[in-house]
């Protein structure tokens, strides 16, 4: 009895455990687009990308600090070098040399060092590069938070299509089964040829397999926008916005109207910014050619012993110290730096010309853009009222095909004809939502 207790809470537990370890997440379209920025996967990886460009920038500053150094460097002299000096310093006779071996077996030197870089062209472009640089992923994460709203709004689209796919294939499936039913009964009583039965029951099948097939598609966009969102693809999500509802809040007509300034576009500002590397590299090249000024302090303690017992009271050090300056002055390169300088020209004029391209193209990206979104909502309007029509000659045809005044094939083209203007329909409504938000990715400041 214990021994199943024990069991029954591990199996609690467990289930506790699987229930907490899934989040439940709940969003509109808005709350998701936010979530998203927060917490997609590229949104993450480009914040990071920005602090690492903000340390190169320190890094790159440092450079022109003052750079402080200390060390000890110690030596064994196992065995001494040797030289020779006359004998007669010694007492020896004259024209002969006596070996003397010079220095002690061990030495220590405990060092310091402190350098200033004074004037370096190179260093003064370098710091005017490391913004540019940090600037560079800035941008880089605006046109990331752009493009993962346009993808969780065209993911969050999908999944509520999917989802009206499937509430309007289990309506019709609905109808057309009672329809059968009907059909089936009065082929019963031999009031019809079974050819009207069966074109039905290929009409319910075929209207089956799609429900199943977009069954199937739910789950896939469902994950695809968890992926967007940046949440785990197993964790349960709720959706709160309705389709039509979107469709009717992104319609606005003065919208593709608004005034288009190329310069707001994140994909010229990065082009832009890259013409502003390219300009500072050319500008490196050049600075190589003027002289360059350091300075620098050295001071330090040296000791000799023939024992390793540097730390006694009784030790000497002998100290050290001494300023320097040291003057670079680039002369001849044998033409080195002047082909580096040109080549870094060159890259300039193509950075310019892709720039003036860029520009070009967002040109043309932004009218066409403001065309679809434009032609999306008159589409709209037209699925709209062939819809009503769709529905109207279904609605006939039904009456007629059960009071015998229409054939089968009639009524199933009419059928066609609505699953089509259906189908149509909802696809209207995400386009409406999906071009704007790829006209919104372009004029967006």
């Amino acid at each position: 009895m214990k021994k199943t207790f024990i069991l029954m809470l591990t199996f609690l537990g467990a289930g506790i455990y699987a229930q907490d370890s899934n989040k439940n997440y709940s969003f509109s379209l808005q709350q998701a687009i936010a979530h998203a920025i927060e917490y997609n996967y590229s949104s993450i990886n480009s914040g990071r990308s920005i602090e690492a460009a903000k340390e190169k920038k320190w890094e790159t500053t440092a450079m022109g600090l003052p750079q402080i150094n200390a060390g000890v460097d110690y030596t064994n002299n196992f065995v001494l070098q040797k030289s020779v000096v006359p004998a007669e310093f010694f007492g020896g006779k004259p024209g002969e040399y006596a070996e003397v071996a010079f220095g002690t077996k061990h030495s220590m030197i405990a060092r310091s060092s402190i350098s200033q870089l004074l004037f370096d062209g190179s260093y003064i472009v370098a710091l005017q590069a490391s913004k540019t640089y940090l600037t560079y992923y800035q941008n880089a994460k605006k046109k990331s938070d752009i493009e993962i709203k346009e993808m969780v709004i065209n993911s969050y689209g999908n999944v509520l299509l999917a989802k009206e796919n499937i509430a309007i294939l289990e309506k019709n499936i609905a109808s057309l089964t009672k329809t059968l039913n009907d059909t089936r009964a009065t082929y019963k009583n031999g009031l019809i040829e079974e050819e009207s039965v069966e074109q039905l029951e290929i009409t319910l099948a075929s209207l089956e397999s799609t429900l199943n097939y977009n069954n199937r598609l739910l789950d896939i966009t469902y994950k695809m926008l968890k992926i967007n969102l940046g949440i785990d693809i197993n964790d349960p999500i709720t959706l709160t916005d309705k389709l039509d509802i979107l469709t009717v809040q992104n319609i606005d007509a003065s919208f593709s109207n608004s005034n288009f300034d190329v310069n707001n576009n994140i994909d010229y500002k990065i082009a832009s910014n890259f013409e502003e590397q390219r300009t500072l590299e050319y500008k490196l090249e050049r600075s190589k050619a003027l002289p360059s000024l350091s300075a620098n302090f050295n001071f330090g303690y040296t000791a000799y012993k023939d024992q390793f017992d540097f730390f006694t009271k009784n030790q000497n050090w002998f100290n050290y110290s001494n300023l320097g300056l040291s003057l670079n002055v680039p002369i001849f390169s044998s033409l080195a730096r002047s082909s580096r300088t040109q080549q870094a020209k060159i890259a300039l004029d193509q950075a310019k010309t892709t720039l003036n391209e860029t520009e070009q193209k967002l040109k043309l990206q932004y009218a066409a853009a403001k065309s679809e979104y434009e032609y999306s909502i008159a589409d709209y309007e037209t699925a709209k009222s062939n819809l009503n029509l769709a529905e109207r000659i279904e609605r006939k045809q039904q009456i007629k095909f059960s009071e015998g005044l229409s054939t089968s094939f009639d009524f199933n083209d009419a059928q066609r004809q609505l699953y089509t203007a259906q189908q149509k329909y909802l696809q209207t409504m995400v386009n409406i939502i999906n071009k704007k938000a790829s006209l919104e990715k372009i004029i967006t400041q």
